[in-house]
């Protein structure tokens, strides 16, 4: 268990230096970080087709094409076209921008977040494939940029106002990932009580050729009447070989 604890850890060192190598990591640098482990040139296949799949090119950039769906494509050249009608600033004239809204000029901060608009979907690529929108990413990004442009007031130095700006949104969108993932797992765990409950009254309710309450229930499987009553509950009371079940997740609902 240990071991594939340690696997887990460092397949997500490996995927968030790519992500500060803009989505990139060279195929010796994964051999590296694996090495511990004695994989053979399969196995490492199978990870790079794991870090392509979330959008990181190993040697070059991924293809994004290949990865988003139809839906996230559109959704980021209609974004792209809106956020470059304004024009992108020259690297001198961000410069000038990034000072002027340091020192808390609002129509430079403004111009700023105009024009770091466009970067902000180049973050979102690098999330691609790990079960949220595009458009989500891209909204989660923007909220984080503005909140973060209201912060520069508190430094000093350039290059740290650029660095803070996009570590901001970069773990805006590190937490949604996380969020959803969190999710995804809560629902599972929901799923397989509800399917453990749902067996276990199926398998009695056939052996009495009736219908079960959750006394029984309780009595014959060892599943506590809380957690049949919480199965009724997340199934919305469809677990029809319990007596009453479906009045009881209606009131619950």
């Amino acid at each position: 268990m240990e071991k594939e604890v340690l696997f887990g850890q460092t397949l997500e060192t490996i995927r968030k230096k790519a992500k500060e190598q803009g989505g990139v990591i060279a195929p010796e640098e994964v051999e590296r970080a694996f090495a511990s482990f004695s994989l053979d040139q399969e196995q490492l296949t199978m990870i790079h087709e794991y870090l392509r799949k979330r959008g990181i090119g190993i040697g070059q950039p991924a293809d994004m094409e290949e990865i988003l769906d139809e839906k996230d494509r559109d959704y980021l050249q209609q974004y792209i076209r809106e956020v470059s009608e304004a024009g992108r600033l020259g690297e001198r004239q961000r410069q000038a921008v990034l000072l002027s809204a340091m020192a808390g000029e609002r129509e430079a901060r403004k111009r700023l977040i105009g024009d770091y608009l466009p970067q902000v979907a180049d973050m979102a690529r690098l999330y691609a494939g790990q079960g949220v929108t595009m458009e989500d990413l891209v909204g989660e990004g923007n909220v984080a940029l503005v909140s973060a442009v209201e912060m520069l007031g508190a430094l000093e130095d350039a290059e740290e106002a650029q660095s803070m700006l996009a570590a901001r949104i970069m773990e805006a969108m590190d937490s949604l990932v996380a969020e959803q993932a969190h999710a995804g797992v809560i629902g599972k765990q929901a799923a397989e009580r509800v399917n453990r409950v749902a067996d276990a009254a199926r398998e009695l309710s056939d052996a009495l050729l009736r219908k079960v309450t959750v006394q029984e229930l309780a009595a014959e499987s060892g599943i506590s009447v809380e957690e049949i009553q919480e199965a009724l509950r997340l199934s919305g009371g469809k677990i029809e070989e319990i007596e009453g079940g479906d009045r009881r997740g209606e009131q619950r609902l």
